[in-house]
């Protein structure tokens, strides 16, 4: 059962991410001593940097720790992918991020996906026979994808979390920090 305070979060986005999605897990997590990194894309906006979406108009930018093509699951013990709308869908477009996706739950490390977050999970092959919930838009890709979607605030199966919206990120980053504390979920294979 590792420690929350040695343990390695990244957390992976691009421009777009809603705000609070992404600065409300990355403030927790490293409030509860966490050692929490930013990946991105290289191609962003700005190099070194990604912006997010606040409601309805851009956001605060936040630094990128460490660009996509240079990190590796065995890295990490979880990791955390925000919504917002812009931000999963360009990142399920970007074969690197999907892999990502996929080999932290092949080597059973937290996966952790929040409002439209979850387009990651389906894109990787992660939804199918699971729990799951998302933002209600969503609904219907998750269940395409062979999930049974739930209304709730915090789903978890077999160490891939799912939220719904901003309104439940608290719930969301206690759940994180159990699962993390649980240590390994086992390799978790994608379609």
């Amino acid at each position: 059962m590792p420690d929350i305070k040695q343990a390695r979060i990244l957390i992976l986005a691009t421009d777009g991410f809603e705000q609070s999605e992404l600065m409300v897990p990355l403030e927790k997590l490293r409030a509860a001593g966490a050692r929490v990194e930013v990946a991105a894309p290289e191609k962003t906006r700005q190099p070194g940097r990604i912006r997010g979406w606040d409601k309805a108009d851009w956001g605060q930018e936040v630094p990128v720790d460490r660009p996509l093509a240079q990190v590796s699951a065995e890295e990490y013990d979880a990791l955390v992918l925000p919504g917002g709308v812009i931000n999963p869908d360009l990142l399920r477009l970007e074969e690197k991020a999907v892999a990502l996706v996929r080999d932290f739950a092949a080597k059973g490390r937290v996966v952790a996906a929040v409002c439209h977050g979850p387009w990651l999970l389906v894109e990787a092959g992660l939804a199918q026979g699971r729990r799951m919930t998302s933002y209600a838009s969503i609904r219907t890709d998750v269940q395409n994808a062979g999930a049974t979607w739930q209304d709730e605030a915090v789903v978890t199966d077999q160490g891939i979390i799912t939220s719904r919206s901003p309104a439940d990120l608290d719930a969301f980053v206690a759940k994180i920090i159990e699962e993390v504390r649980e240590g390994s979920h086992g390799a978790r294979r994608a379609a």
